[in-house]
């Protein structure tokens, strides 16, 4: 055991100190507070400690909602205040611009920030059968650990799927395979709660039955998925009603399957697609491209305002399903490809269709072929603006050092949108236009 005076915070929301001229990092302590610390590990050039006893509180610390904080891994962030956890994230992406790409932002946005509970829309919920712990447990994965938290409610799940989480263990109990039955995934639409039992094993026709039983109790719609996420299938015998979102300022509903990728929190979501679409400045005469697309998030709003659209997306299966959902949305001026956009080239740049914007969505990897292919297209060619969603600040700033450094870009502005409250995720947008 030792004391520190905690100075700062990191991504993580770990408190920062030095002890014996090293960097202490110390989970569960707030800057200007001295606390006693447990040494966790030790590593050459830093130590993780974790806070035992706070001697002097910090103001921004606020009392954790959940009962399961510090245990369940899901949240690290809870005991600081909301506000405070926005102004953590947007320095961490200023810190990567700077560190990572000589970069400053011209303006820095203000935070897109919405409800901080009941937010989480998507969730992948571990099962594990724990004998000692009196049966099944249902959650997330204990902080630093493959162990299951003993979770009876979460906070950060809408309030009907927290409510689950202890009838769920009653559930799987109950059924012939509890111990090969490891993971439900849900997926919340606006009107559906779908749930994905993982089975390792076929299940029999009683297992079926508790399951149709469970979801008209609780009216959730249950599908299986034997293997891989391609072989997700409904339920028969029950609710088949279509698991969708909506974008209401756009009159866009957008179907989805329960595996596909779709964003956590439907609010900000809905705010971070107006704002994309507001920086980017589309007028009606535009033909704009969105690399990453997935089902259609931003292509199908923008085809709301633009001439033509055209989305691009690894996956065939995304595809095909953002086809159908401008469909059902009756667009027609837009189209979509499957392409790998990690092993994309000038000549693939070249191939396409002149565009007058560009949106960009990568998932944590980040774009870097295409900002590679951007910085070396020729300046005539180059589209108006950029508006580049990121979910990785580190991959961002990377790109963002080839868009301006090697293609001469501007990094005319940057901001961070708070997609998981209490966790160290950072999502944020940002925007480049050529220098003409």
């Amino acid at each position: 055991m030792f004391e520190l005076h905690v100075e700062s915070l990191d991504h993580e929301a770990r408190g920062v100190a030095h002890l014996d001229g090293k960097v202490v990092f110390v989970e569960g302590a707030l800057p200007g507070e001295y606390v006693t610390a447990q040494l966790i590990k030790k590593k050459p050039k830093f130590n993780t400690a974790r806070a035992t006893d706070i001697h002097k509180t910090s103001w921004l610390r606020v009392q954790p909602q959940c009962p399961h904080f510090g245990v369940c891994g899901g949240c690290a962030m809870q005991h600081l205040a909301a506000d405070a956890q926005v102004a953590v994230k947007q320095r961490v992406l200023e810190d990567a611009f700077k560190h990572l790409a000589d970069l400053k932002p011209e303006q820095m946005l203000s935070p897109i920030h919405g409800p901080s509970w009941g937010y989480r829309f998507r969730a992948r919920l571990t099962v594990r059968l724990v004998p000692r712990k009196g049966g099944v447990l249902v959650g997330f994965h204990e902080r630093r650990s493959s162990y299951v938290a003993d979770m009876s409610s979460c906070s950060v799940l809408p309030p009907k799927v927290s409510d689950l989480l202890v009838p769920l263990r009653r559930l799987i109990e109950s059924m012939s395979i509890p111990d090969r039955l490891p993971q439900i995934e849900v997926a919340v639409g606006d009107s559906v709660i779908a749930l994905v039992l993982r089975h390792l094993e076929a299940l029999d026709s009683r297992d079926e039955e508790f399951l149709r039983a469970f979801g008209q109790k609780h009216g959730v719609q249950w599908w299986l998925q034997p293997k891989g996420p391609d072989t997700v299938a409904l339920l028969d015998g029950q609710d088949s009603s279509e698991l969708a979102y909506s974008l209401p300022a756009f009159d866009v509903r957008m179907p989805f399957k329960p595996t596909d990728f779709t964003q956590v929190n439907h609010q900000i979501n809905r705010t971070l697609v107006s704002k994309a679409l507001s920086l980017l400045e589309v007028n009606p005469t535009d033909q704009v491209l969105d690399l990453f697309c997935g089902l259609g998030n931003f292509t199908l709003p923008l085809a709301r305002q633009a001439k033509n659209v055209l989305g691009i997306e690894g996956s065939d299966v995304l595809v095909q399903r953002a086809f159908q959902n401008a469909e059902t949305n009756g667009l027609r001026n837009v189209t979509f490809e499957a392409r790998n956009l990690f092993e994309f080239t000038l000549e693939d740049l070249h191939a396409l269709p002149v565009f007058d914007r560009l949106l960009i969505d990568p998932p944590r990897e980040g774009a870097l072929a295409v900002c590679e292919a951007l910085a070396n297209q020729r300046e005539a060619d180059r589209p108006k603006r950029i508006v580049y969603v990121s979910c990785n600040p580190a991959t961002l700033a990377r790109d963002a050092a080839v868009l301006c450094h090697l293609g001469s870009y501007r990094l005319r502005q940057a901001g961070v949108i708070n997609m998981f409250p209490h966790t160290g995720h950072v999502e944020s947008i940002a925007v480049f236009e050529p220098n003409r």
